[in-house]
């Protein structure tokens, strides 16, 4: 404060001396508020906030198989394309599209008048050389008393048995053009060759389809279903080395496949074939999975992810991803300590198998890892205040942490 913002007589007393006990009184004032304040800091730093609520969970140790994940497509196992074997117009679409057949099922007619006036006109044919057959056999067999009794020439004779041999060859060629004519126009009739849902008519009434160019229809079987998938060069490598081993079969692994709305891989099937080389140009080999199919889960085309079976079975420590923390290029997690203490530990991590994640070293069995809460842990050694879940449980609710206090 400067000596022109002061009162006049305080001025005055300044300039004579007389102002040293009033100074003194204004010092020792603000040196008391001072400690006064220090005072009241100390007494707020002693009252220290609650440790924070964590959820801990005992690594788990279990037996468990490694299982390998790759993309696939679905597949029918029976797919076929409908052209008619036979040329004419379409008289009836006989299916509802998109419906399930059965095998025989009536799908398409095509108009069969032609085709029954071709059989007529071909048993009318057959009615003829069975005719002129019998003429030629009676022909013959007269002949051959009358050779004995040298009644006829031996030119003749040889005449009328080749007649009636003639006679016996038009007769079989008249029946097969009746069995053609019979093909031909049970060909008009277009028959489910398998059991499975047929997709639109790609020919309605009235048009004309020709014979094996014109697609009418497909159809694809339902249960069970191909799943398709590339595996790479490594891991097909891999899976040679463990069968060699006798540790897997080259075939009938199992599987687990899953959709693409899915969480998890809730089907299950086995590899029922591998390839028998390797894509140069990929690397990959291909693979594929039968699976059933009662409830039409799946339909052709469809992306699947595929879990592979990829070793034998192993102990394994098993941890909640939750609880992984990164620092650079290092995993941690924190542990429970002695007094309730955060202690963290360096992690060497593996794959994910059932949820959980692999520790592949850093970890003690009896380690009580924190998993939910771990966000409020700031440092190592802070104490925290635990409560034991089991690995891999969601996080307790308010009230479910109140009641474990």
């Amino acid at each position: 404060m400067t000596l022109r913002k002061l009162p006049a007589a305080r001025r005055a007393a300044l300039r004579s001396g007389t102002a040293l006990p009033w100074l003194a009184l204004s010092l020792a004032a603000a040196i008391a508020l001072v400690v006064a304040g220090c005072d009241t800091n100390a007494q707020e730093a002693g009252h220290m906030p609650p440790p924070p609520a964590v959820s801990v969970a005992t690594v788990l140790s279990k037996p468990v198989h490694q299982w390998d994940t790759f993309n696939g497509r679905v597949s029918a196992v029976e797919s076929v394309e409908l052209r008619p074997r036979v040329s004419g117009y379409v008289q009836r679409v006989a299916f509802d599209e998109g419906q399930e057949v059965k095998k025989g099922d009536l799908l398409f007619v095509i108009d069969p008048r032609p085709y029954q006036a071709a059989l007529d006109q071909a048993k009318a044919q057959l009615q003829r050389a069975r005719a002129e057959a019998r003429l030629a056999q009676a022909q013959d067999a007269r002949a051959q008393t009358l050779i004995e009794a040298r009644a006829i020439s031996r030119e003749e004779f040889e005449t009328r048995k080749a007649a009636s041999a003639q006679g016996d060859a038009g007769v079989r060629a008249a029946e097969a053009a009746v069995a053609a004519a019979q093909l031909d126009l049970q060909f008009t009739q277009v028959r489910a060759p398998i059991d499975g849902r047929i997709g639109r008519a790609m020919v309605t009434e009235g048009n004309l389809a020709q014979a094996d160019q014109t697609l009418l229809t497909t159809l694809v079987s339902q249960d069970p279903m191909y799943v398709y998938f590339e595996s790479d060069e490594q891991t097909y490598l891999r899976y040679a080395e463990l069968a060699r081993k006798g540790e897997r079969t080259r075939s009938s692994n199992p599987v687990r496949v899953g959709l693409a709305n899915e969480d998890g891989f809730p089907h299950e099937g086995t590899v029922d074939f591998v390839d028998n080389q390797v894509d140069p140009a990929t690397g990959t080999i291909r693979a594929r999975a039968v699976l059933p199919n009662p409830d039409r889960v799946f339909t052709p085309g469809l992306f699947a992810r595929v879990q592979v079976q990829g070793s034998g079975r192993f102990d394994a420590m098993l941890i909640d991803d939750k609880a992984v923390l990164t620092d650079q290029d290092r995993k941690y997690v924190y542990v429970l300590g002695p007094e309730n203490k955060a202690v963290r530990k360096d992690v060497v991590l593996g794959r994910m198998i059932e949820g959980l994640r692999v520790v592949e070293s850093g970890l003690a069995a009896d380690d009580k890892v924190i998993v939910h809460g771990v966000q409020k842990v700031f440092m190592p050694g802070m104490p925290v205040a635990p409560q034991d879940i089991a690995m891999g449980a969601p996080a307790p609710s308010p009230a479910q942490a109140v009641a474990m206090q």
